[in-house]
């Protein structure tokens, strides 16, 4: 596949309970599909937030990534893989779509194990096997993925969504776009940052003008940026016509640049 043609999308936390919001990123995708292979990554924070918090289970966050004992697995598994996944779907076909609902275990496209004992049931996420995915390509489906994987002896891992979307992108050699309800990276002033490196990304989490889960954001991009050789891009969902840019090659939201781009013409 020609990778300026696969695009890999990333949504989450608010953007879940936003129909409207969905309805119209999802009919900007049917109009990116003239010309981009387009696979769909979530996540749902907020909704497996409201779930935990309805069942009197707590929560907590450590670097922005979710601490999920493994009790909590049957809910959040069910919130994202059942709930978010299928709802995500079904507005898909409303806008003329044809999805398929995944998660990071099937087909093994992803592999997946404990990140972090003091985490829980968190999994740190690598490529597996792009068969499943390179099929789907072939047609006019739209995969749309939970960030749900599963380790060897088939437990079920919860994975921050951002860090599955870089994942998927590298299995596809994709372009990446994570999208969120701010503009981009914004600095202290609030004010958008268009294109950030590396150095310029620790220094702004050293002053903590970048932190919480924009931390694990722009790490994941950074991290996709250098594996894929070309930049990634973080943006918002909330102007999905936007992304129709793309479509002219244009600038969208802040570019995270690779280490080497000056060696790479891919970005």
């Amino acid at each position: 596949m020609n990778p300026r043609h696969v695009l890999v999308i990333k949504v989450g936390g608010a953007f879940m309970q936003n129909h409207d919001a969905a309805m119209a990123l999802l009919s900007a995708i049917a109009e990116l599909q003239s010309r981009y292979i387009v696979v769909l990554v979530h996540g749902g924070g907020a909704m497996v937030e409201e779930l935990l918090a309805a069942l009197n289970l707590s929560s907590e966050k450590i670097n922005g990534l979710r601490v999920t004992p493994k009790e909590h697995m049957p809910y959040i598994t069910g919130a994202l893989a059942g709930t978010a996944n299928k709802q995500l779907c079904g507005l898909a076909i409303r806008a003329g779509l044809s999805p398929v609902g995944l998660s990071l275990l099937d087909g093994n496209m992803c592999h997946t194990k404990v990140m972090d004992k003091k985490l829980g049931a968190v999994g740190a996420v690598t490529a597996g096997d792009a068969t499943l995915l390179k099929a789907l390509a072939a047609t006019q489906m739209l995969p749309i993925i939970s960030s749900i994987g599963a380790d060897n002896q088939g437990n079920l891992l919860n994975v921050n969504a951002d860090q599955a979307a870089t994942v998927i992108a590298q299995l596809l050699d994709a372009q990446l776009l994570l999208l969120s309800d701010v503009s981009g990276v914004l600095d202290a002033e609030q004010n958008l940052i268009e294109q950030l490196n590396n150095k310029q990304i620790e220094s702004l989490i050293e002053q903590k003008v970048i932190r919480d889960g924009m931390i694990v954001k722009v790490q994941a991009a950074l991290t996709a940026a250098n594996s894929l050789g070309r930049s990634v891009t973080i943006a918002s969902w909330k102007d999905p016509k936007k992304l129709l840019g793309l479509l002219q090659q244009q600038s969208i939201g802040s570019t995270i640049t690779p280490l080497l781009t000056t060696l790479n013409h891919k970005a």
